[in-house]
C-alpha cells in the first residue's frame, strides 16, 4: 500500500536569495548619487538623503520644525533626461525616477558662492569659518558690513519660539540688509521663558550673546511660568 503524498506548507513563497526587493506601495523611487532610495509621500529630498545616510550640509534646518530654507547650503542637483536644477533639498519632495546629486559640478559651485556670502554676512563665526573651510573657501569677495557680526538670520531662534515653545518672544526686524533678530519695540520682552530653546537651535551660537537683551533681568521677575538659571 502506497503512502499518501505529504500536503506542502501553505503560507508566502520564500523570496529567492539576491532577488530585488519588491517596490512597495506608497514609496517612491528615484536615486541619490546612483544609489537606488525609496522615499515615503511627504518626505523631502533631505530628509530620504539622511534616512540613507547621505550627507547634506545644511545650516537652518532642524528636525524638530518646519524646514524654510533660509541658508540654501542643503541645494542638490534634480536631473531627469535633459533636464537638471539645482534645488533646495531640505523643501524639495522627490519624485518618481529622478536622480538627485548631492556633489556635483554645480551644487559644489553654489555652495562655495554660499559660504562667501555667509563669511561676509557673519565673520565674527567660527562655525561659518570652520564650515567654509571644509570646502575650500578661506575668503570672500563680498564686502562684511561689521566684523562683529555672527548672526547669519537662519530665524531657527525665531521658530523654535515660535512653533515649540509657543509664545513668538523674538521675530525678525526691519528688512533687507538690515534684518536682524529683535524684540518688539528693541526692550527686553517678558513673554521670554528663559528657555534657552534658541541658544540650544542657534547654529552660530550667536543667540547666546543676545539671550539677556530678548528676556531682560530675569532677578527682576516673579511669579508662575518663568525657568530661571
Amino acid at each position: 500500500m502506497s503512502k499518501p503524498a505529504k500536503k506542502k506548507a501553505s503560507g508566502p513563497a520564500k523570496p529567492k536569495v539576491g532577488a530585488p526587493a519588491p517596490e512597495k506601495a506608497g514609496f517612491i523611487n528615484f536615486t541619490i548619487d546612483g544609489q537606488p532610495v525609496q522615499a515615503r509621500e511627504g518626505w523631502t529630498v533631505l530628509d530620504t538623503a539622511r534616512q540613507y545616510g547621505f550627507h547634506i550640509p545644511t545650516l537652518c534646518f532642524h528636525e524638530a520644525l518646519e524646514p524654510a530654507g533660509g541658508c540654501r547650503l542643503c541645494i542638490v542637483e534634480a536631473r531627469q533626461g535633459d533636464w537638471s536644477k539645482v534645488v533646495i533639498s531640505c523643501l524639495y519632495p522627490p519624485w518618481e525616477g529622478v536622480e538627485i546629486l548631492t556633489s556635483s559640478e554645480r551644487v559644489q559651485n553654489g555652495r562655495r558662492w554660499i559660504l562667501e556670502m555667509l563669511l561676509a554676512d557673519c565673520p565674527a563665526s567660527p562655525q561659518i569659518r570652520k564650515l567654509a573651510r571644509e570646502f575650500g573657501v578661506v575668503s570672500t569677495r563680498f564686502t562684511a558690513e561689521t566684523q562683529e557680526e555672527e548672526c547669519l538670520r537662519c530665524g531657527l531662534c525665531i521658530r523654535v519660539c515660535e512653533e515649540i515653545v509657543g509664545v513668538s518672544a523674538i521675530s525678525f526686524g526691519s528688512r533687507g540688509v538690515d534684518k536682524h533678530v529683535a524684540t518688539p519695540y528693541m526692550v527686553p520682552n517678558d513673554a521670554c521663558v528663559s528657555c534657552g530653546s534658541c541658544v540650544a537651535v542657534c547654529p552660530t551660537l550667536a543667540a547666546q550673546t543676545r539671550l539677556d537683551k530678548f528676556r531682560g533681568d530675569i532677578a527682576l521677575r516673579t511669579g508662575h511660568g518663568y525657568a530661571h538659571y
